[in-house]
């Protein structure tokens, strides 16, 4: 007997719907749904913060034009 067959998730469901009430059930469902939602992209941020050293790139600086006679001006 599996776990997560049909019939013991339509008990499930059926013993939730008498539980919480036809109302207060889409609500539950929702609330479920953002929360789950807002978890991942947590998780995906915290992700993307820790880079592992040495794969950052090393910092750019704008180049300069050098003249070799400080009298004339660029």
């Amino acid at each position: 007997m599996d776990i997560f067959s049909p019939m013991h998730i339509i008990v499930l469901l059926i013993i939730a719907l008498l539980v919480f009430g036809p109302k207060r059930l889409p609500e539950i469902g929702s609330g479920l749904g953002k929360s789950i939602r807002e978890f991942k992209q947590s998780m995906n941020q915290m992700g993307d913060a820790k880079e592992p050293p040495g794969t950052s790139k090393p910092q750019e600086y704008p180049t300069q034009a050098i003249s070799s006679d400080p009298t004339k001006p660029e």
